[in-house]
């Protein structure tokens, strides 16, 4: 087997209870979508994000007045730490800190002067909340669109290192960079550059990335580059769609990559040989896994129609079936358990996985 890239080493800064950097985990970030002024709507977002397993969650504060959601969200039992995204208008910044964000996403150069990102970050450094440079390909300052004619990976990153020398010179580091772009090479490219000449936390993504299956194909592609390079600390899936969806989305791929535990399938694609209606019940045994909460188990499981390879996949996996002609062998850890009829085959894995589970003493349902 082929061992995990080692990861990128960097400084570490913590946003509330979660910290981001080579010394962490990998978090997963999203954002809502909800008028922050709407308290009730924007609540409930914020509630089925920590339920998807959602690390952090970003909120637009447009005005000085959106930003009584953080203390809100506080008072109704929110966890999880909370952004503050914030242009230009530095007032809100100090707002948001004042009610309680957990971190600050603005760029340094476009705050409204030295003197104001000089307010920011000595409220920030007083609370001990962290700065989220975010450079996007669509927000470049002139003097380097005017330098690179347009919003190349160098262009990006000199953004973005631009952005954080302000911070440096004011003798603050407890900051995150974040380059995006909807382009998945430039967006790629960018973050290497970076990752090569500073050890700041990175937060990657591909931004503006369209519905959830094109964002999330562009995004595995872009985010999953980086993370196998050992690139990347925290990640953010952006779909226009419901935001919980991104959450689903970016756990994948930390589990394809090794990165994040959870169930594994292993499936076949299915062929003539195949004597099961295979792919209607891996529809099914997926819809209900997700229901049953079972989706965290530390478990694989292989779903092969035949006994071609079968058997073999079927013995490296802690639980899988593997089809015959109207039936299929039930095997763990490669020994046959029993033969299933195929209208069995989806409740009888399930209940194998919750026997796993309850076995090893996880904690999943």
């Amino acid at each position: 087997m082929i061992g995990k890239t080692e990861r990128r080493h960097t400084r570490s800064i913590k946003a509330g209870n979660v910290g981001i950097g080579s010394d962490f985990p990998i978090s997963i970030q999203s954002m809502t979508n909800t008028d922050t002024h709407d308290h009730a709507a924007t609540l409930g977002q914020v509630r089925a994000l920590e339920a998807a397993g959602c690390d952090i969650i970003r909120l637009a504060v447009p005005d000085e007045a959106a930003a009584e959601i953080f203390s809100y969200l506080r008072e109704n039992g929110v966890t999880a730490p909370l952004v503050a995204d914030i242009h230009f208008d530095h007032k809100i910044a100090l707002r948001s800190l004042e009610y309680g964000a957990d971190k600050i996403r603005i760029n340094p150069g476009n705050i409204g002067g030295r003197e104001k990102c000089e307010a920011v970050v000595s409220a920030c450094a007083e609370r001990g909340v962290p700065i989220r440079i975010g450079v996007n390909s669509g927000s470049l300052e002139k003097h380097i669109l005017e330098k690179y004619s347009s919003p190349t990976p160098r262009a990006l990153a000199e953004s973005a290192l631009y952005h954080a020398g302000i911070l440096d010179s004011m003798g603050f580091r407890n900051y995150a960079i974040s380059v995006k772009s909807s382009d998945v090479r430039c967006m790629i490219e960018a973050n290497r550059i970076l990752a090569s000449e500073t050890d700041v936390p990175l937060h990657i993504g591909v931004t503006e990335a369209g519905g959830t299956e094109r964002g999330t194909l562009k995004s595995a592609v872009g985010i999953g580059t980086l993370l196998a390079e050992g690139i990347g600390d925290t990640i953010r899936v952006s779909l226009t769609d419901d935001p919980v969806k991104e959450v689903y989305a970016a756990r994948n791929i930390l589990r394809v990559l090794g990165l994040r535990g959870g169930l594994d399938i292993i499936s076949c694609p299915t062929c003539g040989r195949t004597q099961i209606d295979l792919i209607p019940l891996l529809d099914q045994f997926e819809k209900r896994l997700h229901e049953s909460g079972l989706g965290g188990a530390e478990i694989k499981v292989a779903f092969m129609g035949c006994a071609v390879n079968g058997p073999g996949e079927a013995r490296e996996a802690d639980i899988g079936i593997a089809g015959g002609k109207g039936e299929a062998l039930l095997f763990r850890k490669g020994e046959i358990i029993r033969k299933i009829p195929e209208r069995r085959i989806v409740d009888e894995l399930l209940e194998e996985i919750k026997n796993i589970t309850r076995e090893r003493g996880d904690t999943v349902k």
